[in-house]
């Protein structure tokens, strides 16, 4: 196993993390879902309606609810976010370190945005 995978693998065991369905479901209930994927992928593949882009390069910044940089949305350190890139990689690492800023329920989407368009769930078309 390469030293990714470990530290992968660490960073998930404090993760519950959600499947694309349970990823609705949790966004219906009021869970903020934040997508983490480059410009490209977006233009490209599309996004999940109602979800938050925010660059990964910022996202502690726009999502720690002490910082003066946070999005509105980012309202308290209680709130239910969902992280998601393309296949729930760099999402996983990236909402380990959201638990480490106080975020005590961020999590990811297993699977990332490639498995939600594959559950056929609903999908805003890319801009062109």
């Amino acid at each position: 196993m390469s030293h990714v995978e470990r530290l992968l693998n660490s960073r998930r065991a404090h993760l519950e993390r959600l499947t694309p369905a349970e990823a609705l479901d949790a966004q219906r209930e009021g869970a903020l879902l934040v997508d983490t994927r480059p410009v490209v992928n977006r233009a490209a593949e599309g996004g999940i309606p109602g979800a938050l882009v925010i660059d990964r390069n910022v996202l502690e910044w726009r999502l720690d609810p002490t910082s003066p940089d946070r999005v509105a949305e980012a309202d308290s350190p209680d709130r239910h976010v969902v992280l998601f890139c393309n296949e729930g990689y760099a999402s996983s690492l990236a909402a380990a370190q959201l638990q480490e800023l106080g975020l005590a329920r961020a999590t990811d989407l297993v699977g990332g945005f490639r498995a939600w368009r594959a559950a056929g769930l609903p999908v805003a078309e890319p801009v062109r």
